[in-house]
């Protein structure tokens, strides 16, 4: 492994290219055909990719070389190479979403808000980034793609279901990468891959087209420093039309203050959030972890946030949102479909009108109960997941009494329900070498800070990432 003492550049943060490039040190077509060849080298190993852009990379980065040697460059990461996950639309290009139902659609005719927004910085275009059918779980299997592994452990999952993008960041494939997250699917592949994920405050980042899971479902950064994910906030939350939910422009940078962590925060530390069961070795990390915070100033108190475990309401939002997803596709399309996913969509069908609103009304009382919280608490830290990565190819991990993914994120969901920032920064390994992850809450609109604190934490805790994938 390595801390990112980037020796090579397709482990090169964002921010360091866009230095060289400026200096004019480096071309964004040597880095395109660097982090190229590393995808050739390392892919075959853990399948993080649906598609790979070879020619128009090398297209997009030589146009990129031209505005740089010019002196006007298109943005704040004009020739970074860059990765989508296939849930999101971009022009041109057929959105896969894990599905076989979806081979024979029409080419997109326009870019998702964070696409085009991306798009007008001067970013090169990677490829896209393997998710589980229609993005529906927190592992990453899809009919489509087949299995993505962890590059720690190839016979490990690297949850999801931003998966393959978690999997990209930490070998280098790209420097940047764009997931979503409805229930924790940022947040739960870098917890198990050892990356930062954020998981911005709901509808900071434009979300288009809508997504069948409503307001739960969000887009965030996914990159190997908190810089990299802070540059990435600069350029994807801005407001767009498309979007009716979208937050009116904060016009904050989102690096400024990242090394400036403030004194005398009250932040509240919760390993189970009163009834999670946590994996003892998970917890005693992330317990460890914790005194970075009271080393840094800040008041830590170990204090339960006291709301009930929200799993009945997110399943049935989650499970409706997946029989209305499913809906939109002919029923002969539906036998190669997920079983999983089948299983848990016809179980949303049966909802009533009733119980489905009975779900929107704990959902605004857990989020009023979390107003409340903060009043108190600046942040709140808890895992990232209950466990650590299992094997590849169960949505559940065995043995154990459970079922569903969600059962095994109880500290992620809930923060989509609510709808406030999370991250998640690396703290440690398992004795088995597999990645731990700490989850840092804060309130609403306070994604700054959420940013600031996972900033603070990774200079005192270097993250490492992977020089090669370990075959387990």
């Amino acid at each position: 492994m390595t801390a990112l003492d980037e020796t090579e550049t397709f482990y090169f943060s964002a921010a360091k290219l866009v230095e060289l490039y400026k200096l004019k040190n480096l071309s964004p077509v040597e880095v395109a055909n660097d982090v190229l060849g590393r995808i050739q080298t390392v892919n075959k190993f853990v399948n993080a990719f649906v598609k790979i852009n070879e020619e128009t990379a090398i297209i997009e980065a030589r146009e990129s070389e031209k505005r740089w040697v010019a002196g006007e460059p298109s943005g704040l990461l004009d020739g970074v190479p860059i990765t989508i996950k296939d849930l999101l639309i971009t022009k041109g290009s057929v959105t896969g979403r894990g599905s076989k139902a979806t081979v024979n659609l029409a080419p997109e005719t326009e870019d998702a808000p964070c696409v085009k927004n991306l798009r007008k910085n001067g970013v090169v275009f990677i490829g896209r980034t393997t998710t589980p059918e229609f993005g529906w779980k927190g592992v990453t299997d899809s009919p489509l793609t087949g299995i993505t592994r962890t590059p720690w452990n190839t016979n490990k999952t690297p949850g999801g279901s931003s998966g393959g993008a978690a999997v990209a960041a930490a070998l280098g494939m790209g420097a940047l990468h764009i997931g979503t997250d409805g229930g924790g699917s940022v947040r739960i592949p870098a917890g198990f891959t050892g990356v930062f994920g954020l998981k911005p405050t709901a509808s900071r980042i434009a979300v288009y087209p809508p997504s069948p899971f409503g307001t739960l479902s969000h887009v965030g950064p996914i990159t190997r420093t908190v810089e990299d994910g802070a540059l990435m906030m600069n350029v994807m939350a801005l407001p767009d039309m498309r979007d009716w939910f979208a937050l009116p422009p904060d016009n904050f940078d989102y690096r400024r203050g990242l090394s400036d962590l403030k004194t005398g925060l009250r932040i509240a530390y919760s390993e189970d959030l009163g009834y999670a069961k946590v994996d003892p070795e998970v917890a005693a990390l992330v317990k460890k972890s914790v005194k970075v915070f009271e080393d840094l100033g800040a008041q830590v108190d170990q204090e339960d946030p006291g709301f009930d475990e929200p799993i009945e309401c997110f399943n049935k939002i989650w499970y409706w949102g997946c029989h209305k997803m499913l809906a939109a596709y002919p029923k002969e399309t539906w036998a190669e479909m997920d079983p999983g996913l089948l299983e848990i969509a016809e179980i949303g069908a049966r909802y009533s009108l009733a119980v489905y609103s009975q779900a929107i009304d704990d959902r605004e009382k857990l989020g009023q109960f979390m107003n409340m919280f903060h009043e108190n608490y600046d942040l709140l830290l808890t895992p990232a997941l209950a466990v650590p990565a299992f094997d590849v190819g169960l949505e559940h991990p065995e043995p154990g009494p459970g079922k569903r993914w969600a059962e095994w994120t109880p500290f992620s969901y809930p923060f989509n329900l609510t709808g406030q920032p999370a991250a998640v920064v690396p703290c440690g390994f398992t004795r088995a070498g597999l990645p731990v992850g700490l989850q840092i809450v804060g309130r609403r609109y306070s994604d700054s800070l959420v940013m600031q604190a996972a900033s603070a934490f990774e200079k005192i805790h270097p993250f490492l990432m992977p020089i090669a994938p370990i075959e387990g």
